[in-house]
């Protein structure tokens, strides 16, 4: 029913892209980032049962700088997010666009976001989600929610680039009528 938006940055490159409708993502958004924080709270339970958990090991938060698993600077970890969620959105529009094969969309979609994790987690933990990177940071708090404005703005602005890129690159474009 959903088309599984799961995610804020998907919502609206699909929207740029012309693929969403503009009015129905306030709800999606809303209800994204409530799933995020539900779902960190029940990894947080479960966490919880493991004697040596504590949320100083930043529990999957993203982050930069110091918080970044690699220690890379926060204009590499925004470039990383920004090209990376740009990739995503390529794959989810190139793979649910009308001339793909039928039934392969999934299969491209989740081999790309393993990928796309492979390639990010290093460096940021992996956000390509604002949703997701909300969950944990209202967990960790302090450092992780400074820091959360990335992991927004980033993702956001690597969605908007690829459902442009995508609408004006490979758009059917309608013959003019003579």
């Amino acid at each position: 029913i959903s088309g599984c938006h799961l995610n804020p940055a998907v919502s609206l490159g699909l929207w740029i892209g012309g693929r969403f409708k503009g009015r129905e993502l306030p709800g999606y958004i809303i209800a994204q980032v409530i799933g995020g924080i539900v779902g960190a709270g029940i990894l947080f339970l479960i966490a919880n049962g493991n004697p040596g958990f504590t949320l100083k090991n930043g529990f999957a938060a993203n982050g930069y700088g110091a918080h970044s698993p690699g220690n890379y600077a926060l204009v590499a970890c925004a470039i990383t997010e920004v090209v990376m969620t740009f990739m995503f959105l390529m794959i989810i529009m190139g793979a649910t666009d009308r001339r793909a094969p039928a039934g392969m969309a999934p299969l491209a979609i989740g081999l790309g976001l393993t990928l796309i994790h492979l390639i990010s987690i290093p460096v940021t933990n992996t956000s390509v989600n604002p949703a997701r990177s909300t969950g944990p940071a209202v967990f960790v708090g302090g450092w992780a929610l400074s820091q959360l404005w990335l992991f927004w703005v980033a993702p956001i602005v690597g969605a908007l680039l690829a459902g442009l890129a995508y609408r004006f690159l490979f758009e059917e474009r309608r013959a003019a009528s003579a």
